[in-house]
């Protein structure tokens, strides 16, 4: 589907960054900065006003007036504007955002949908990808979608559906075996004759998947919940939510910011390494096998960023066990919510953040279901003994 005309956007961002303060055009694609190859990030948005919404797009399209896009020439799968649904969770009243019910089965098609076509309006025309599974199936369908040529870089025991999804949808699929890090760095060796379509280090993702922020705040009526609660691997929900809200409130629509609230594997939980002992570098860990295989990481990227996103909304991370993903994840399926263990892992960490009393009874809480069950079925069964 192609909505709008084409035509040049004057108000476009430009890359940052943010060690250095340099800038970029958007215009010419960028994965790492030319000056001292760290990430780059987007300059500030303006954000929307409930007047800009596109109310006839049942899609993330209809935030297009504050998506930050070089061209109108839009292509989309239907992905965004996913349900909310009010339930119960740990003798609570919460709101579960469905953030797996989208095209590939998980929210990195916020960030993909809109990566990608960006990538394709200044004449990209093939990619690679590192990832655990959710985002190179996600990229590897829009590259399908929009023409790209794709090659994702997986872990040779990421789970067996998510591989097989990339592959259908005909993405060259590398499995490479060892640690995620040495996934990256596969990948890496690649990247200079093919462009490094990284969601953890190309902007655009993000601005993708600040979309989130708008729909949470449109979907409740114009109005913000006390806290949201989102598994966290590298960040993408957490800083997607708070530059969304942050549009918001620079918007003048907003006057607070929600608590946001991270939840990691503690197998895997490089962020919550560095938060508990207040560090302003990374900390790199010995990561572990987790079921939550899609929050797995052992080295932060976006620490600076990550952080500032919690610290601005007076927000927290937590770490859960093993046991206390399996357990969340059995109650989620029994509740009729057939999500992946890495979704689990956040309802896990909900439950800490209930009993510790961090969140306060009458407190509005929104818990983001990040991925479908169907990407793990195998994890699934072995967890709940099937």
């Amino acid at each position: 589907m192609i909505v709008g005309a084409e035509f040049i956007v004057l108000n476009l961002p430009k890359y940052v960054n943010p060690r250095t303060d340099s800038v970029w055009h958007v215009n010419t694609a960028l994965w790492r900065a030319p000056d001292d190859g760290g990430y780059v990030n987007l300059t500030d948005g303006e954000g929307l006003t409930q007047n800009s919404i596109d109310v006839g797009s049942n899609s993330l399209w209809r935030y297009r007036k504050a998506i930050r896009l070089p061209s109108e020439n839009i292509f989309s799968l239907g992905e965004g504007w996913t349900p909310i649904v009010r339930g119960e969770w740990a003798g609570r009243e919460v709101i579960f955002k469905m953030e797996y019910m989208m095209p590939s089965g998980s929210y990195k098609d916020r960030g993909s949908a809109v990566m990608m076509n960006y990538l394709k309006q200044v004449g990209i025309d093939s990619i690679l990808e590192d990832s655990s599974g959710n985002a190179g199936s996600s990229i590897a369908t829009y590259g399908a979608f929009l023409g790209l040529k794709s090659r994702i870089f997986v872990p040779a025991n990421a789970p067996i559906a998510k591989r097989r999804q990339i592959a259908a949808v005909g993405a060259d699929v590398v499995a490479v075996k060892g640690s995620r890090d040495d996934v990256a760095a596969a990948a890496l060796s690649d990247a200079e004759k093919t462009f490094y379509a990284c969601h953890n280090l190309q902007p655009y993702f993000l601005e993708g998947t600040k979309t989130l922020a708008f729909e949470i705040w449109e979907q409740l009526n114009f109005d913000l919940p006390d806290v949201i609660v989102i598994p966290m691997g590298q960040g993408a929900n957490v800083m997607g939510c708070h530059i969304g809200f942050c549009e918001l409130k620079r918007a003048g629509v907003i006057d607070r910011l929600p608590r946001l609230y991270a939840v990691q594997a503690v197998n895997a939980a490089p962020y919550h390494a560095a938060w508990s002992v207040d560090s302003a570098t990374p900390i790199a860990i010995e990561a572990s096998h987790t079921i939550a295989d899609g929050i797995a990481s052992s080295r932060p990227i976006r620490l600076r960023e990550v952080f500032i996103a919690l610290r601005e909304t007076d927000g927290d991370i937590v770490a859960v066990t093993e046991d206390e993903i399996e357990g969340s994840l059995k109650e989620l399926c029994q509740k009729g919510l057939f999500v992946e263990p890495t979704t689990a892992a956040g309802a896990a960490g909900l439950k800490i953040l209930f009993e510790d009393g961090s969140i306060g009874h009458s407190e509005k809480v929104v818990l983001i279901l990040t991925g479908s069950g169907l990407k793990a079925v195998d994890a699934i069964a072995g967890a709940l003994e099937l």
